[in-house]
């Protein structure tokens, strides 16, 4: 390896141009050059492509459909109608089933090539052809439509990332069920919040798994999870690791318990005999949830045609994936990622799913999976990156990895170091795409093209067929360079239908609408750069992203407030240079209580098992009582820019203190804090 590990490079310096061949070979070019031929347009490159698909939203979506034949024989009354936000109907009219179109993707090629190729610290290794894929998928889908499922029907998972989770997923889909997943990692509670709220028939479930080479029992917290949702009627129970039956009590005697196995060899049925469901562009495919920063998390409700057209355009033109691609991303199946992963099946593409700590037994764990399964395609969070950094590890010091093409990062902002880390210690010619988007939309507002250079730090372009714009509080578009609010002029196919049990709409419009009429105000911080791209600085509330995993505020105060010696409490996570993060968590002791070592380990005990191990806080700081608002609500948001450095005139509005008094810890712990230079 070389003396100089990390050679520097600054924000905004350019890093890689694609060359023409790779250009006249993406899929934005293809689509191009037909749009040009069907539309009578001269658009000459990504610019100018995206510049037309925001001239008639209405007539990019139609073009979508026309060039990716959506579904064949289908029609529609009409492409879009009110396209006002919230609000928006996309293609009614037309029927489909998004199982149906992905997995019509292995007729693109050989219909024996990989599919599906999983890896876990806890089972062995599987891959599964197009063809093998199918018939799992369709033999699973008859069982649950046998056991009663019907469309609208909700089925959940509590799995980790595997070859299973998808063959469940796409099976729910096949018959019209709404999906909804959690990995095994979350503690029963936040399952239980999730879950309870949409009334699943049917949970698919583990009982163990493994990360970093240590296991983990989860069969108290499954039952807990069973016991909890008395609208479930089966459980199917997928041995996993160690774990071969499901240790479960006797009050679940009415909760039917079947093994993953008899499920498949229930029906001989094939993928050319089976009934797909046939259900409305609009009809909800899965359930998402919001961070829970304002209680528990809200189910955020997507559509089945809206989330297959999304899916199918980021695929061809900004993930610029094929039939002959591998793509691999590290995520879990409780973040929005996972499903993002799905889509490029959509284009035919081959998928990889990893089960485990990205980093065990060593740093070359991922990077020999890359290499032995060709990936093309390679994703992680920025963090993951920071920690082979700190490590000064160097993965083409031992992997041939020139299959590797893109690299897509998302989670938390990307620093400039980031992106150049990937071009010394991986390859040169690399289309690196950083986005930003998630949950809300189950893609990205903001990402990458095949066709635009990439510069240090930043995000290539805006999608396809998304209206960014950048607003200050006033609404008013703000210049180059000027951090404002991540704001969508227009709507787009794959914005949710809907929030769980909120008839109204009252919490879909709070959540989106409420800052700017009309517009959707998505909450991350971005300001436009001089060559046309976007840099996000974080979020602009006070929703926790740590490496990748969001959650909300209020669901921390509800785990650690439990304890009897905690009375009130306070937390922020705070990005740093570097993909770093420093989550500081305030408490307020009961009287007669002190903060002891093992207060502390009982703190993130509490908190690792009740909402996920990466929400233990950095370090745990007592104070005298957390700064309130008028209207009663924590300020989070004003001590997290105090944190930052943000002075205090422009972090604060005191008039809005209830208490200003309690304010003074956290100027003064801002002044003491050195973020910036790596030590706290």
């Amino acid at each position: 390896m070389a003396d100089e590990y990390l050679t520097g490079c600054e924000a905004g310096d350019l890093l890689w141009q694609p060359a023409s061949e790779r250009i006249e070979k993406s899929g934005t070019t293809k689509f191009r050059l037909w749009v040009n031929a069907e539309y009578q347009q001269q658009l000459m490159d990504y610019n100018a492509l995206w510049r037309w698909s925001l001239s008639d939203v209405a007539v990019f979506w139609e073009a979508i459909w026309r060039f990716y034949d959506i579904a064949p024989g289908q029609a529609y009354q009409q492409v879009l109608t009110c396209s006002g936000m919230p609000g928006a109907r996309w293609f009614e009219g037309a029927e489909l089933n998004f199982a149906e179109y992905l997995l019509r993707q292995g007729d693109r090629g050989d219909i024996a090539r990989a599919a599906l190729i999983a890896e876990s610290e806890s089972v062995a290794p599987i891959s599964l052809s197009w063809c093998e894929l199918r018939e799992q998928v369709v033999r699973l889908a008859s069982y649950l439509r046998n056991a009663g499922v019907l469309p609208g029907d909700r089925v959940v998972a509590y799995m980790p990332m595997s070859v299973e989770v998808v063959v469940a997923l796409l099976a729910s889909a096949s018959v019209g069920a709404v999906w909804s997943s959690c990995s095994p990692d979350f503690g029963a509670k936040g399952v239980v919040e999730r879950f309870e709220q949409i009334q699943p028939k049917i949970i698919f479930a583990v009982s163990a798994y493994r990360y970093n080479g240590k296991a983990f029992a989860r069969s108290a917290e499954l039952a807990t999870i069973v016991q909890s949702i008395p609208s479930l009627t089966e459980l199917i129970y997928l041995p996993w690791g160690d774990a071969a039956e499901p240790v479960l009590p006797e009050g679940l005697k009415e909760c039917k318990v079947t093994l993953w196995c008899d499920c498949l060899s229930w029906s001989d049925i094939t993928y050319e005999t089976f009934r797909f469901e046939a259900v409305p562009f609009s009809a909800p495919l899965w359930i998402m949830y919001s961070s829970g920063t304002t209680g528990i998390p809200k189910g955020i409700v997507h559509s089945q045609g809206g989330v297959l057209v999304e899916f199918v355009k980021y695929a061809w033109l900004h993930d610029d994936v094929n039939p002959q691609s591998v793509k691999f991303f590290v995520t879990t199946t409780g973040w929005a990622m996972f499903n993002i992963l799905l889509g490029g099946m959509m284009a035919g593409a081959a998928v990889v799913v990893y089960d485990g700590c990205p980093t065990y037994p060593n740093h070359d764990r991922l990077w020999d999976l890359c290499e032995r399964h060709q990936v093309s395609y390679f994703g992680a969070n920025p963090s993951y990156v920071n920690s082979l950094i700190q490590a000064r590890y160097s993965p083409c010091v031992k992997h041939n990895l020139q299959s590797v093409k893109t690299i897509a990062l998302t989670g938390s902002p990307s620093a400039p170091e980031t992106f150049a880390w990937f071009y010394q210690h991986v390859h040169w010619d690399l289309h690196i795409i950083s986005m930003s988007g998630g949950t809300d939309i189950c893609s990205a507002f903001v990402a990458g093209s095949p066709d635009l250079p990439v510069y240090a730090g930043e995000i290539q372009c805006a999608c396809l067929g998304v209206d960014v714009r950048v607003l200050d509080e006033n609404g008013q578009i703000l210049p180059v360079s000027e951090d404002g609010e991540l704001v969508i002029v227009q709507p787009i196919p794959s914005m949710p239908l809907y929030f769980w049990a909120d008839p109204q709409s009252e919490r879909y419009h709070a959540s989106y609408f409420a800052e700017f009429s009309g517009l959707w105000r998505h909450g991350d911080l971005i300001r436009l750069t001089e060559h046309g791209g976007y840099v996000i600085s974080g979020r602009s509330d006070a929703t926790l992203n740590r490496f990748g995993v969001r959650i909300g505020t209020a669901e921390i105060y509800r785990a650690i407030e439990s304890l009897p010696q905690i009375k009130d409490s306070l937390i922020v996570s705070l990005e740093l240079p570097g993909a770093r993060f420093y989550m500081p968590l305030f408490i307020v002791l009961q009287e007669g209580y002190e903060l002891t070592d093992d207060l502390i380990s009982e703190t993130r005990r509490t908190l690792s098992q009740q909402c996920s191990p990466r929400h233990v806080p950095d370090k745990v700081y007592v104070i005298d009582e957390v700064p309130y608002t008028l209207t009663g609500k924590k300020m989070e948001v004003p001590i997290k820019k105090l944190l930052l450095g943000v002075a205090a005139e422009k972090a604060l509005n005191k008039g809005a203190i209830a208490n200003p008094l309690a304010m003074n810890y956290f100027m003064e712990l801002a002044g003491q804090l050195q973020l910036t230079d790596g030590e706290v």
